[in-house]
């Protein structure tokens, strides 16, 4: 996917309503935007060796929601489960940010995962093959932490990828 596509479905989705929190006052220069949610993808880099807690207690509001579809979110609490569970079956797993676009309050993130698994994932059983996936991210903020979480990940490839002969 190029860049200038990657961008234009980032703002398709903004442009969909990817979230209603109130603006901040002041919006957020791009570095202020890195710096605000790297906490976030800290927690996804090799998750299991984190306080993942205190992670997401620095960037995460308590009422914040991760949507996945509309209408379907996990709260902070099993969202740290999850990505606790992601980090004892992916070790090695790495969520690199590649690219950080700001509007507003919103912080749209084009990232890289990719990660080794020594479990079963989703259904496909490990090999010592590794998967190299994208993921698109919007983050709403208010009062300096996250609100809110859209994202897509192509969770798809990474089996394609793991399966592949």
């Amino acid at each position: 996917m190029t860049r200038s596509l990657t961008f234009t479905l980032a703002a398709l989705v903004l442009a969909a309503g990817a979230g209603a929190a109130s603006a901040q006052t002041k919006p957020l220069t791009s570095e202020q935007a890195r710096q605000q949610i790297a906490p976030f993808y800290e927690m996804l880099n090799q998750p299991a060796t984190k306080d993942l807690k205190a992670l997401a207690e620095q960037t995460l509001s308590p009422d914040w929601k991760s949507y996945s579809a509309d209408g379907e979110f996990k709260g902070r609490e099993a969202f740290v489960g999850q990505v606790g569970g992601f980090g004892k079956l992916i070790p090695d797993l790495r969520w690199d940010i590649r690219d950080v676009l700001v509007d507003g309050n919103r912080i749209i993130v084009r990232s890289e995962a990719s990660g080794t698994p020594v479990g079963p994932l989703f259904g496909v059983q490990p090999t010592g093959k590794s998967f190299r996936i994208m993921a698109i991210d919007i983050h709403t903020i208010k009062d300096g932490k996250a609100v809110t979480a859209y994202h897509v990940e192509d969770w798809a490839g990474a089996i394609r990828q793991l399966t592949a002969k």
